[in-house]
């Protein structure tokens, strides 16, 4: 596939080009950043964001696509910064702080139901597979559409449609019954 105009003029260094392709791609990176557990709290979605824009920059030469195809080849270069980070955090233990060592959080009133809703949300979620919830975030949440998806995901475009019927017919369940689904590792089957 040829690079369209706007590559083009990205890979010549061209700032308006890369201000054009940031508008497009940089806030629904960041949402989906924070949408994947880190387990280390001292690497933000926007620290993983601003390093995934520093590889493309350094690698924009290697890039074969049309600006459509940016946002997958972005999205598979936080994905997988992400993923080194995770594997960092585990190794190393970074998380400042344990849960137990939290103190209660005040809550302001009326926001009680914003509260309990994002923790069903968050219930929801963790009750798909990391592929199920990873395809819904990308399509439901960033916007990416199935090749973009499979592209950033590293899978098959197949496995995208897949993951993302399984994860929305299980979150039509869950919606229709109140409460989210348990799931397989927290109930301790598999």
């Amino acid at each position: 596939m040829d690079d369209d105009e706007l590559i083009q003029r990205a890979k010549q260094g061209d700032p308006d080009a890369w201000r054009e392709l940031y508008r497009a791609h940089a806030g629904r990176l960041v949402v989906w950043l924070e949408a994947r557990p880190s387990g280390d709290t001292a690497s933000t979605a926007e620290d993983l964001a601003a390093e995934a824009w520093l590889t493309a920059a350094q690698k924009i030469v290697d890039f074969r696509g049309d600006s459509s195809d940016f946002a997958g080849w972005l999205f598979g270069i936080a994905r997988n910064l992400h993923a080194n980070s995770r594997r960092r955090s585990l190794r190393r233990r970074t998380d400042p702080t344990a849960h137990e060592d939290l103190q209660d959080t005040q809550v302001t009133e009326g926001h009680e139901g914003y509260l309990a809703g994002q923790d069903w949300v968050k219930q929801a979620l963790g009750s798909l597979s990391a592929r199920e919830r990873d395809v819904v975030g990308c399509i439901d949440v960033v916007g990416l559409d199935v090749e973009s998806t499979a592209q950033a995901l590293g899978i098959s475009a197949v496995a995208v449609r897949v993951a993302h019927h399984r994860g929305l017919r299980k979150l039509r369940r869950a919606g229709s019954g109140g409460q989210p689904p348990v799931s397989a590792a927290s109930s301790g089957s598999r």
